[in-house]
């Protein structure tokens, strides 16, 4: 694949063979940003299970103590008391069936993050198979199936993000702008890893943090020592 100047530049940046401490890593992330606007940060945790078994699924979210700096638009599947708590909550959509069938006869997207009270969770289970592929549906884990929509808007609002494995065992998950500056980045990441650590499998055998990436939207990774995470 053939990269711009830009990216070939700030890669000599990198010593691709070197693992970095965590702040190392993300003063360097930050100065090999290539975009002319304020890219993300994402982190890229490749782990130690098996993700074909259920029992070594890691699955969860946290709140960022800074956020991620991106706005998310929140759609709640919920009716009578709950759906106008909420509204009231700063949800952006509230509904229910006919949702649903806008989802399903329009291939409406315009959201971000589905939360759903419990007793909904049968309407949703019909647009399950969209939803699931596209990690939109909602999961009590992630704390997006719950009776305490006030909470669940506010928290993802907040700066909630959601992890998961994909189907390569890896992690991909955002932990702010480049323009938090270091300590903020660092701080985020921390909290993400902390969540990550906590939610090993008790069935996961050997080394559970294989390698971990941090890189900019478009720019290079840089790769993070594992020994140097808080654990």
């Amino acid at each position: 694949m053939k990269r711009g100047k830009k990216y070939t530049d700030a890669a000599k940046l990198v010593d691709a063979e070197k693992l970095y401490d965590v702040n190392e890593a993300v003063e360097l992330v930050q100065k090999t940003s290539v975009t002319k606007f304020d890219s993300m940060v994402e982190a890229h945790i490749r782990l130690g299970v098996d993700s074909r078994h259920a029992d070594q699924q890691v699955r969860g979210a946290v709140v960022l103590p800074h956020g991620t700096g991106r706005s998310v638009r929140v759609l709640v599947f919920a009716k009578g008391d709950k759906a106008t708590e909420a509204e009231a909550a700063g949800a952006d959509f509230v509904g229910a069936e006919e949702l649903v069938a806008k989802i399903q006869g329009e291939n409406w997207f315009e959201f971000d993050v589905v939360v759903a009270t419990p007793d909904m969770m049968a309407v949703v289970g019909r647009i399950g198979r969209v939803l699931g592929p596209k990690g939109l549906m909602p999961n009590p884990k992630a704390g997006t199936v719950t009776a305490d929509v006030t909470k669940a808007i506010n928290d993802i609002k907040a700066g909630k993000i959601e992890y998961r494995l994909d189907k390569t065992n890896i992690i991909h998950v955002p932990v702010g702008k480049v323009s938090f500056g270091t300590e903020k980045l660092a701080e985020n990441f921390q909290t993400l890893m902390t969540a990550v650590i906590k939610a090993k499998p008790s069935a996961a055998k050997g080394t559970y943090l294989r390698s971990i990436t941090l890189a900019s939207t478009m720019g290079p990774g840089v790769k993070v020592n594992p020994l140097k995470v808080n654990e």
